[in-house]
């Protein structure tokens, strides 16, 4: 009589993916992370190119980043809200999301760079918590992935990874640390 071989749980079996159709909590826990997060990065980005949302719009956010050191600040302000828009509504959606997340990081990072408070919390005025705070938030997305509620839910990174996260954390502080240095 033949024994039953016991079967031990591979390392990716703790991953494994709801039927077709299924939607998990996970799920909807990433898509809410991911809208909460998203939003409001392209919210900040609208605020500097349009002057949407009481935002002061792209000649006065560039006067304010040329005081700031970054000339010219029209240039970088643009570029700041751009970065803030595209990557924002990319992790809103779930589309190329570790692109997406390599934008706000890099954004983030000199949002951190120039926060005049370095303390997490500042009753004074920005410090240094909301940037840390949405920086994490996009990398921990890219690690877990967008999952199936996403636009990349075809895509191998739909469940993140470890290459995902490295793409958005080199790509992003790569971007970052460019645009300090210039």
């Amino acid at each position: 009589m033949e024994m039953p071989v016991e079967r031990t749980r591979s390392s990716a079996d703790h991953r494994a993916r709801p039927a077709p159709g299924v939607v998990s909590a996970a799920d909807v826990g990433i898509l809410l992370l991911r809208l909460a997060v998203g939003v409001t990065l392209a919210g900040h980005g609208a605020q500097k190119l349009f002057g949407w949302f009481d935002g002061p719009g792209l000649d006065a956010t560039g006067k304010g980043f040329a005081d700031l050191g970054y000339e010219p600040g029209v240039f970088f302000a643009g570029l700041a809200g751009v970065s803030e828009v595209l990557g924002g509504l990319g992790l809103a959606v779930g589309l190329l999301t570790p692109l997406a997340a390599a934008a706000a990081v890099g954004v983030m990072i000199n949002a951190m760079a120039v926060a005049p408070n370095i303390a997490l919390w500042s009753a004074e005025g920005p410090a240094f918590a909301y940037p840390m705070l949405i920086a994490v938030a996009a990398l921990t997305i890219a690690a877990v992935g967008p999952g199936r509620l996403s636009l990349d839910v075809f895509f191998p990174w739909r469940d993140g990874g470890w290459l995902s996260v490295a793409v958005a954390l080199v790509v992003g502080v790569a971007g970052g640390v460019v645009i300090l240095a210039l």
